[in-house]
């Protein structure tokens, strides 16, 4: 696995990713109070930090872009 992501996308996918999980877990929000749209940022949110905290992400491998200068 080569990184693909340069550091304010890494910085961007982290900041979704916990606002999602804020979202789901903490908020209060009716909206995220269905199971379809708590669950789905949650899945969302993991998947976000988890591409940040390992600077790849497999759909920009598909297409082939790439936003780090130095890979």
């Amino acid at each position: 696995m080569t990184a693909n992501m340069g550091n304010i996308d890494r910085i961007l996918r982290a900041a979704l990713g916990v606002v999602l999980l804020y979202l789901a877990f903490l908020s209060g929000v009716p909206t995220f109070a269905a199971p379809l749209f708590k669950y789905g940022a949650v899945v969302i949110g993991v998947v976000m930090l988890a591409t940040s905290a390992i600077r790849m992400c497999p759909l920009y491998s598909l297409i082939g872009i790439k936003t780090c200068k130095k890979c």
